[in-house]
């Protein structure tokens, strides 16, 4: 059969898609639990969310939450940081732990005829880790080796100084991982306090996912989890940053970290935005969708197809429970610097009304978030994983259901009045990480004054 490649395929319609119930219920020492029935293979995943992730690090100690999660599957009781990968490995378990902004969450998948050994397990690893110093001297010198690697990775780069520029002293401002100073600071005495004073059931929410009735999974998380007290009376439970709190409103600005005989020029361009439970939050993806969150984009087409400035150009929000940035990624050829910029600000202008998507920008950009979506949900570690954010942010039961109709929703003029509101020329921080003595002289172009000149981040 004849195919014309010149012609993009025609968008389907919407795949149908039923997102499974979720099953509230409260232990008795107050742990959050929510339970689904997830048959398509006989798995159980746990999901455990404790409020408070790297933006809860207090000054000085950024990198701290990140320690103690890591510190979690290093032993507990009797058992060695061997002894706990043995037994993960005898149940065929996965573990995995992500420390984000907001929360840290610990996940393990195992076989459901395990249920039992792999919830205890989880349980013990959490609520009694061993703590050892000689554990903890390893785990930082992993960081600070990590740290060193990190220097000479041009986007890890950008990445850290990016968040110093737009969140200042916040919390936000930082990786999990940290920094040099603050992790060489930190003592075993530290990590230990955190957890005592973080890991309480009543910071927590365990979800459970997979094939079982929600009844069976609720009764596994109690024998697991129920005998789990709290902390001692008058202990401080970190629940991350105020997230009230507003970002006072920033001037564009300019800053390089110069990288002598760098081929390409890593960029950031962005400010902070919105918080993750806008109400505008559907349009705020389709409009990235057509800005910067597809192949087919705007900015993607400009800066690679049209120019061949770079091999990739994207945009996207870091979603927060507290203003969370938007930023414009890019690498590009270090000569070209200075238009790639030009052009990704045109851009970022355009979308706000002078250029509004067309019908077809429109349609494309909301098919690619909804018609793969249900793919989203295939497994049970997704499906728990993705109940989690719905607790992580005070997001109703309803929300994954209600998605591909709010996206579909979403007019042009929503669009428009979205990217007016959440995306501001006027605010934006510009940062390269390139060869300073080559481009310096092009950034005159920019009309933006001299670059401010930072220090590669440590």
């Amino acid at each position: 059969m004849a195919v014309d490649r010149s012609q993009l395929p025609p968008v389907g319609a919407d795949p149908s898609f039923t997102f499974p119930a979720i099953v509230h219920h409260t232990l008795p020492n107050g742990l959050r639990v929510r339970a689904i029935e997830h048959r398509s293979v006989p798995v159980i995943t746990f999901v455990l969310q404790l409020a408070g992730g790297s933006g809860s690090d207090a000054t000085g100690q950024e990198g701290l939450a990140a320690l103690v999660a890591d510190m979690v599957d290093e032993g507990t009781g009797s058992l060695s940081a061997i002894d706990v990968s043995d037994a993960l490995a005898r149940i065929g378990a996965e573990y995995d732990v992500d420390v984000g902004a907001d929360a840290t969450t610990f996940t393990l998948t195992t076989l459901a005829r395990f249920a039992d050994r792999g919830a205890s397990l989880l349980a013990s690893l959490v609520t009694a880790p061993s703590m050892r110093e000689s554990d903890f001297d390893r785990i930082r010198q992993l960081r600070l080796d990590r740290l060193r690697q990190l220097k000479d990775l041009a986007p890890a780069v950008a990445e850290r100084a990016f968040l110093r520029l737009v969140y200042g002293a916040h919390a936000y401002g930082h990786l999990p991982i940290g920094t040099d100073d603050t992790l060489r600071r930190l003592q075993l005495a530290d990590v230990v306090e955190m957890h005592r004073a973080r890991f309480q059931p009543s910071a927590g929410t365990l979800v459970v996912t997979g094939a079982m009735s929600a009844a069976d999974l609720i009764e596994i998380a109690g024998r697991a989890f129920g005998s789990w007290q709290a902390a001692a009376a008058g202990a401080h439970v970190t629940t991350g940053m105020a997230v009230s709190a507003e970002f006072p409103d920033a001037s564009a600005r300019l800053a390089i970290v110069p990288r002598e005989g760098a081929a390409q020029s890593e960029l950031r361009i962005g400010h902070l935005s919105a918080r993750r439970d806008t109400p505008d939050y559907p349009a705020l993806l389709v409009m990235n969708a057509v800005l910067g969150g597809q192949f087919v984009s705007r900015v993607n087409l400009k800066l690679r197809e049209e120019k061949g400035y770079t091999y990739g150009a994207r945009t996207g929000f870091d979603w927060h429970k507290g203003l969370s940035p938007f930023s414009l990624q890019a690498s590009v050829h270090t000569a070209a610097t200075a238009e790639a910029i030009k052009d990704s600000l045109a851009e970022l202008d355009a979308i706000r009304g002078s250029r509004p998507p067309t019908h077809d920008e429109l349609t494309l950009a909301k098919a690619s978030l909804t018609r793969g979506y249900p793919r989203n949900f295939e497994t049970a570690q997704q499906v728990a994983r993705a109940v989690a954010q719905l607790a992580l942010y005070g997001l109703p039961d309803s929300y994954f259901a209600e998605f591909i109709p709010k996206a579909n929703a979403v007019s042009e003029a929503e669009l428009v009045q979205a990217a007016a509101r959440y995306l501001d020329p006027h605010r934006l921080t510009i940062l390269i990480v390139g060869d300073y003595s080559s481009i310096g002289a092009s950034l005159e172009t920019l009309e933006m004054g001299s670059p401010e000149v930072l220090p590669v981040p440590v």
